[in-house]
Order: C-alpha cells, then sequence, then structure tokens
C-alpha cells in the first residue's frame, strides 16, 4: 500500500531563510506549495528572486497572492517616505511591518485547508535576525493554537503544523543546512533596499545579517552587491 503524499505550503519570499526552509520541506518529502507575498513592498526582485528560488527547488507549484499593505504603510519596507536605515536599530525596527506573518500565516492557512495540506513552513527565526515580535517562539505557539481552533481541517481532528526549522538556528548554521542540501544562495535576495538592477545595498540590516552568517559559515557570499 502506497503511502500517502503528504503537502505543504511553504512561505517562500526570496530570501536565504525561506529558500532554506523550501530545501528543508522537498528533502522531507513534501509535496511543496510555494506561496510568496505581493504585499507592497518597495521593490520587486525579492519576488523575482522567490519565482526563481521555486522553481530552482521545484515546488509543484507556486502562487503569488496580492496584499496591498503599502495601503497602511507604516514600514519602511512599504512607505516610500521612510527610509530604509543602513546601521542597526535597537528595539524593533522601522522595518517591521504591521502584523506581516500574522497575514501571511492566515492566507497559508486558507490555501493549505483547500490543498489539503498538514503543514505550513516559514522560515522565521530567533536568533539572527532584526527583533520582529512575530518572529518569536512565542508568537508561533500562540498562532499554533489559533489555527488549531479557526479551522474546519482543526475541529475534525486533522491539526495543521506550523513548522518552524530555522527557529533556533543561527545564520551560519541555515547557510551549512542549505547549502548540504544543494541549495545556489545566489539565486535569493535579502536586502531591503535593492537597487533598480536587483543588487543588494551591502549596509541594510538584513545585509548585514547575511553577510555575517556566510563569513561565520566558512561560504562564499554568493550575493551581487552594489559597489560602493
Amino acid at each position: 500500500m502506497s503511502q500517502k503524499v503528504k503537502k505543504a505550503v511553504v512561505l517562500v519570499s526570496g530570501g536565504l531563510d525561506s529558500a532554506t526552509v523550501l530545501a528543508i520541506a522537498k528533502q522531507a518529502g513534501y509535496q511543496c506549495f510555494a506561496l510568496s507575498f505581493d504585499y507592497g513592498q518597495r521593490h520587486r526582485s525579492e519576488l523575482e528572486a522567490a519565482a526563481k528560488v521555486a522553481e530552482h527547488l521545484g515546488a509543484n507549484s507556486h502562487r503569488t497572492f496580492v496584499l496591498d499593505l503599502a495601503q497602511f504603510g507604516g514600514s519602511a519596507l512599504t512607505d516610500s517616505s521612510i527610509e530604509v536605515p543602513k546601521h542597526h536599530e535597537e528595539g524593533i525596527p522601522i522595518t517591521y511591518v504591521p502584523a506581516r506573518n500574522t497575514v501571511f500565516l492566515s492566507i497559508a492557512l486558507a490555501w493549505a485547508e483547500v490543498l489539503g495540506a498538514y503543514d505550513i513552513f516559514i522560515g522565521v527565526n530567533a536568533i539572527d535576525y532584526s527583533g520582529y515580535p512575530d518572529c518569536r517562539p512565542e508568537y508561533i505557539e500562540a498562532y499554533q493554537r489559533m489555527a488549531t481552533l479557526a479551522t474546519k481541517t482543526g475541529i475534525e481532528g486533522h491539526r495543521i503544523q506550523i513548522s518552524t526549522p530555522l527557529l533556533h538556528l543561527s545564520k551560519a548554521e541555515i547557510i551549512q543546512r542549505g547549502v548540504s542540501l544543494g541549495l545556489d544562495y545566489g539565486l535569493t535576495l535579502s536586502c531591503y533596499d535593492p537597487s533598480e538592477q536587483g543588487l543588494a545595498c551591502g549596509q541594510c540590516d538584513s545585509c548585514r545579517l547575511r553577510q555575517e552568517g556566510f563569513v561565520e559559515a566558512g561560504v562564499n557570499d554568493p550575493t551581487k552587491y552594489v559597489s560602493h
């Protein structure tokens, strides 16, 4: 008797972390349904990177959900009047997009129910990250409880698992894991403020964490940066 195929919705932003998560889910034998968001972010480069990553890793499907959070603004990533900081900020930085992961996970949860998928993978990390409140273990635990209560799937006894394989890994450990899975990090883009050509700025918090991760991992950084 053949084993039932496992399906998973995987959030893919185009960045280093989410690409690694997709590779992990694929290795674990899941049929991966990649989900990206056109949420009104200031640049299109990360969506182009997400499409490349999904194709590279052989996702069964890749959808880009349009959701214009720029209507609200309130973040340097969605409001062009707010400058992207090029230095580390204490506390919750201005690049935090209000309630972003809650919104994204809700859409992923809806698609998972339709697909009959019992797993959602998201690349949140609580070690080398920018201090966002929706990347913490307590947040994921709370969302997991809500997801079980709020869905037909959960009520019928089939819990949809929110999987966070990177939650307690350093950026270097994440990179090493991805390299071991054959992931081409040259396809990914982590920058908050890339050039019109899609080159990383090399100065924002996300670029800093990425650069430090490659150095610590002892892996060549394939990122294309703007020359300064």
